[in-house]
C-alpha cells in the first residue's frame, strides 16, 4: 500500500498553518500537542512558509529530490484553486481516489470516536444537575458541550453512508453529494467556533473548583479504531474539544486531494468542486475567529512549539521606551517588533531577542536595586494628552456628522494615533523585570500588576515542565518570527483610533460597585481587593478595600463609585498586605503584596445599564469574589438635586449654611480638611480613590443630623471616605460653588489668550462671588495646593486634583438642552468638562490669593466682564 504523506502544507489560513496533515493518524496527543512526523527518508525539510493571501489551502508531499522520496507517488504540487481541472491519468486516478478515501475513512472513524467518548461524560453530568448535589449546572453543560451532539450525528451520518461505498469500490461510483451535504451543514461548526474559547474558559474553571469533573476531563476515553491492537486511550477534554476545530481543514484538505484524481468528466466533478467552494468560503469566513494559539509551528528538528499568549508591551531599552509585541511559546520568550513594510507587502515581524524558558529567572527583590531607575511621566503630561485625545475624538465625531472631507478626517485620525500612541508608551510604571541565566536582562513597563501576574504565571506554568536551553540558527529564528504574525492572537495596538466605528465606544460615567465578600482561602491572611477599569487603552487603579485582618473569609461590603472613561471591563485583584518591612522594595512602583486571585468581567451596556443592582461573581484561582454595580450616566450622576429639607449641610445653599453655622467655611469643609491634611496627605491617590460609599453616606448623614459623634466617626474613618465625603458635599450644592451666574464668564475668561487680559478677568471673577463662596473656595485652594506639595509620595499633581475638583465646583445646576448641549454624551472630556478643569488649575497654579488683598484691588479693576 502505497502511504502518502502530505507535508509542506500552507496556505493563508492559520488553522492549517505549519501542521503534518496525515488523513490516517491523529496528529495530536492527549493534551493537544502535535505529535511532528520525520519525512520519508528522514530528511529533515523547513517547514514552508505561504505568505500568499491568494493561494488557498495547498498540499505538496515534500521529500528528497522533488518531494516523492522515491516512493512511485506522482507529487502533490501546491496549485491554485482554479488549476484542480488538470486531466488526471484515469485508471491511476481512480486508485488514488479510492485510497484517499480509504484514509479519510480511517481518520473519520477516530473522530466519531473522539466525539463520542466527549459525549460519554455528558448524559451522568445532566442526571447530576438536577440532584442536591450537582458536578456542574445544566447551564455549564451546555456551554462545555455545546453543538457536540450536533456535529456527532453530522458526522456518524457521513460516515455510515461512505463506509459502503468505499468497501464495494466501483470506478463509477458517485460520492460527491455526500460530501456536498456535509459541506452544507458547516454551519454548525461556526456555532461551535463561536463557543470555543468559552466553553474552554468554563472547563477549566469548573476543573478548578470541582475535582470530581477536574478527573473526568482529564482522562476522557477513546475508542480505538477496529482494526487496532489498543482498544482505548486516554485524552483531556481540553484536546478532544480542539477536535472539531481541526476537523474543517482536514476536510477540505480531502476535497482537494480527491478533485486532484478525479477525471473532469466524472459526474463527481462538479459535486466535489461545490463541496469545495462551501468548505473554503466556510474556512475564510472563520478563520479570523478561531483562536489560533493552539496551531503548532514545527521546528527542523522536529520540536512541537506552540503559542501560548502574546500581547504588545513597553519595554525599556537603551534608556527609552520602545513599544514590543512579545510572543510566548511553550518553550522560549520572543520580543519582536513589527517591521515597516512598502505598499502591498506583507507585513512581518524583525525579533529583537530571545530567551528559551529554560533559562529564563524573575529577579528577586534585593536584585531590582540594581536596575534602572523608571522615570515616570508626570500625571499632568499624562491628563492632558487625555483631554487632547477626547477633543480630536469630538472634531472627528463632528466631522462624521458632517459627512466632512475624507483627507481631513485621515489627517484628524492620524494625529489622534499618534497621540494615543505616545500615551499607550508613556503611560505605564509598573516593571516588569526578566533575567537570563547569563546575566542578560530585560525590563517592561506595564500599567497594572495584573498584566504582570499574567505573564509571570503564564511563564512560570510553563517552566514546571521539563524544558531544554537551545540556540536558534538564524533560519529557525527567521522561521519562528516569520510565523508570529500569523499565529498572533493580538492583532491591533490597543489605541481607540484602531477600532472600527461598530466597535464599543466603551461606557461613560459611574459604575457603582459593592464588593461583599471572598471564599475558596486555605489560610488566614490579611486580605483586600482593588478595583481597576480600563482607560484610554490601558488599564488604571481606582478603588481599594479595607484590609480584612486574619480572616479565610473576608467580608467587605464595602461600596465604591468609579469613574469610567470609555471603559469596558472591570478588573478585580485580590492581594495578602505584607507588613514584614523587611520585604519592602527600594522601587516605589514594586508591589510586594501577593496577588492571591485576579479575574475581569466585560462591562456590557444592557446589564449593567439598569436601576437595580446586578449581582456577579469571580472566580480566580479557586477564589471566588461576590460582588454587586450598577451604572449612573455621568450627566445623572452629577445632576445637582436641592435638598427638600433646609435643616442640614448637603444640598443647602452655602450661604444658608454659614448664616446658620456663624462661619465663614462651613463646619463639613473644615473638619474634612483638617482630617485629609492630618492623615490622609501622603495617602497614594487621596480625592482620586474611591471611598466607601457606605461609610460616606454614614458621615453625609452624621454631618446632615450635626451629630455629636461627627468627630470621633472622622478620626475612625478611612481616609478615602472623608475625601469622598467632602467631594460629595461640593457635588450636591444646590448651585455650584462658583456660581450658575458667573459661570459663562469663567469659560469665556480661561479661552482669553492674552496673559494680563485673563488674569484681570479670572480676578474679577473671583471677586464677584458672594462672600461666603469665594471664602471657601479660596480655603479649599490652599488645601489641596498643599496636597499638591506631597504629589512624589500621594502621586496627585495639581493637574490631578484640577481633574477631580474641577467640574464638581464649576458644573452648572441646570444643563441647557439646547441642540449644542446634544453632543456625544460618551465623550467624557466634553469641552465643557476641559474648560472647567482648565479654570480651577489656573487658580491652583496661581500665586497665593488671599481674601483682603481681592477686595482691596476691587476698585482698580473694576471691568465688567
Amino acid at each position: 500500500a502505497v502511504v502518502l504523506r502530505h507535508r509542506g502544507m500552507t496556505g493563508p489560513l492559520s488553522l492549517v498553518l505549519l501542521t503534518d496533515f496525515n488523513y490516517g493518524m491523529e496528529d495530536y496527543d492527549a493534551e493537544g500537542n502535535e505529535e511532528p512526523k520525520a519525512p520519508p527518508g528522514g530528511s529533515e525539510t523547513m517547514p514552508y512558509i505561504d505568505e500568499s493571501p491568494t493561494m488557498s489551502p495547498q498540499l505538496s508531499a515534500r521529500g528528497q529530490e522533488g518531494g516523492n522520496g522515491g516512493d512511485g507517488c506522482e507529487s502533490l504540487s501546491p496549485t491554485p484553486a482554479d488549476g484542480l481541472g488538470t486531466v488526471v491519468n484515469a485508471g491511476k486516478g481512480v486508485d488514488m481516489r479510492r485510497l484517499v478515501l480509504k484514509d479519510f475513512l480511517a481518520s473519520e472513524e477516530m473522530y466519531i470516536n473522539q466525539l463520542e467518548a466527549l459525549l460519554l461524560p455528558m448524559k451522568p453530568l445532566k442526571a447530576t444537575a438536577t440532584t442536591s448535589q450537582p458536578v456542574l449546572t445544566i447551564q455549564q453543560i451546555e456551554t462545555i458541550f455545546y453543538k457536540i451532539q450536533d456535529i456527532y450525528e453530522i458526522h456518524k451520518e457521513f460516515y455510515d453512508s461512505l463506509w459502503p461505498q468505499v468497501q464495494n469500490w466501483d470506478s463509477s461510483v458517485v460520492l460527491g453529494h455526500l460530501f456536498q451535504k456535509l459541506a452544507s451543514q458547516l454551519g454548525v461548526y461556526k456555532a461551535f467556533v463561536d463557543n470555543y474559547k468559552i466553553a474552554l474558559e468554563t472547563a477549566e474553571k469548573c476543573s478548578q473548583s470541582n475535582n470530581q469533573f477536574q478527573k473526568i476531563s482529564e482522562e476522557l476515553k477513546v475508542k480505538g479504531p477496529k482494526d487496532s491492537k489498543e482498544s482505548h486511550t486516554s485524552v483531556t477534554m481540553e484536546a478532544l474539544l480542539y477536535k472539531p476545530i481541526n476537523r474543517v481543514t482536514r476536510s477540505t484538505l480531502v476535497l482537494h486531494d480527491l478533485l486532484k484524481h478525479t477525471p473532469s468528466d466524472h459526474p463527481d466533478y462538479p459535486l466535489l468542486q461545490d463541496a469545495l467552494r462551501i468548505s473554503q468560503n466556510f474556512l475564510s469566513s472563520i478563520n479570523e475567529d478561531i483562536d489560533p494559539r493552539r496551531t503548532a509551528v514545527t521546528t527542523p528538528k522536529g520540536e512541537t512549539r506552540q503559542l501560548v499568549k502574546d500581547g504588545f508591551l513597553v519595554e525599556l531599552a537603551e534608556g527609552s521606551r520602545k513599544l514590543r509585541h512579545v510572543f510566548l511559546f511553550t518553550d522560549v520568550l520572543l520580543c519582536a517588533k513589527l517591521k515597516k513594510t512598502g505598499v502591498g507587502k506583507h507585513q512581518q515581524y524583525d525579533c529583537k531577542w530571545y530567551m528559551p524558558l529554560a533559562e529564563l529567572v524573575f529577579p528577586s527583590l534585593e536584585e531590582s536595586d540594581s536596575c534602572p531607575h523608571v522615570h515616570a511621566m508626570p500625571d499632568h503630561d499624562l491628563e492632558d494628552m487625555k483631554i487632547k485625545i477626547s477633543s480630536m475624538k469630538s472634531e472627528v465625531q463632528k466631522e462624521k456628522a458632517n459627512k466632512g472631507q475624507s483627507r481631513a478626517m485621515e489627517r484628524l485620525k492620524k494625529k489622534m494615533f499618534d497621540n494615543e500612541f505616545w500615551l499607550l508608551l508613556n503611560s505605564p510604571s509598573i516593571p516588569f523585570r526578566i533575567h537570563n541565566r547569563n546575566g542578560k536582562s530585560y525590563l517592561f513597563l506595564l500599567s497594572s500588576d495584573y498584566e504582570r501576574a499574567e505573564w509571570r504565571e503564564a511563564i512560570q506554568k510553563l517552566q514546571k515542565k521539563d524544558l531544554q536551553t537551545f540556540v536558534l540558527s538564524s533560519v529557525e529564528l527567521q522561521v519562528l518570527t516569520g510565523s508570529c504574525f500569523k499565529l498572533r492572537t493580538v492583532h491591533n495596538i490597543p489605541v481607540t483610533s484602531n477600532k472600527d466605528d461598530d466597535e464599543s465606544p466603551g461606557m461613560y460615567g459611574f459604575l457603582h460597585v459593592i464588593v461583599h465578600s471572598a471564599t475558596g482561602f486555605k489560610q488566614s491572611a490579611n486580605l483586600y481587593c482593588t478595583l481597576e477599569v480600563d482607560s484610554f487603552g490601558y488599564f488604571v487603579s481606582k478603588a481599594k478595600t479595607r484590609v480584612f485582618r486574619d480572616t479565610t473569609e473576608p467580608q467587605w461590603n464595602e461600596e465604591f463609585e468609579i469613574e469610567l472613561e470609555g471603559s469596558q471591563s472591570l478588573r478585580i485583584l485580590c492581594y495578602e498586605k505584607c507588613y514584614d518591612k523587611s520585604k519592602m522594595n527600594k522601587d516605589n512602583n514594586e508591589i510586594v503584596d501577593k496577588i492571591m486571585g485576579k479575574g475581569q468581567v466585560q462591562l456590557d451596556p444592557q446589564t449593567v445599564q439598569t436601576k437595580n443592582w446586578h449581582m456577579d461573581v469571580i472566580e480566580m484561582n479557586g477564589i471566588k469574589v461576590e460582588f454587586s454595580m450598577k451604572f449612573t450616566s455621568r450627566d445623572l450622576s452629577l445632576k445637582r438635586t436641592p435638598s427638600k429639607k433646609q435643616t442640614g449641610v448637603f444640598g443647602v445653599k452655602i450661604s444658608v449654611v454659614t448664616k446658620r453655622e456663624r462661619s465663614k467655611v462651613p463646619y463639613i469643609v473644615r473638619q474634612c480638611v483638617e482630617e485629609v491634611e492630618k492623615r490622609g496627605i501622603d495617602e497614594v491617590g487621596i480625592y482620586r480613590i474611591s471611598g466607601v460609599a457606605t461609610d460616606i453616606q454614614a458621615l453625609k448623614a452624621a454631618f446632615d443630623a450635626n451629630s455629636k459623634d461627627i468627630l470621633m466617626m472622622l478620626s475612625d474613618m478611612d481616609i478615602n471616605a472623608i475625601a469622598g465625603t467632602l467631594k460629595l458635599y461640593f457635588r450636591e450644592l444646590p448651585e455650584p460653588l462658583l456660581t450658575d451666574r458667573l459661570y459663562p464668564a469663567f469659560m469665556e475668561g480661561i479661552a482669553l489668550s492674552d496673559p494680563t487680559a485673563k488674569e484681570n478677568c479670572m480676578m474679577h471673577l473671583l471677586r464677584s462671588l458672594p462672600d461666603p463662596n469665594l471664602i471657601t473656595f479660596l480655603f479649599l485652594l490652599e488645601h489641596l495646593k498643599r496636597v499638591a506639595e506631597k504629589e512624589p509620595i500621594n502621586k496627585m499633581s495639581l493637574h490631578n486634583l484640577a481633574t477631580v475638583f474641577g467640574p464638581t465646583l464649576l458644573r452648572p445646576s441646570e444643563v441647557e438642552s439646547k441642540g449644542q448641549h446634544l453632543t456625544l454624551a460618551s465623550d467624557i472630556w466634553s469641552h465643557d468638562v476641559m474648560a472647567q478643569v482648565q479654570v480651577l488649575l489656573y487658580y491652583l497654579q496661581h500665586t497665593p490669593i488671599s481674601f483682603a488683598e481681592l477686595k482691596r484691588n476691587a476698585l482698580y479693576f473694576s471691568t465688567d466682564v
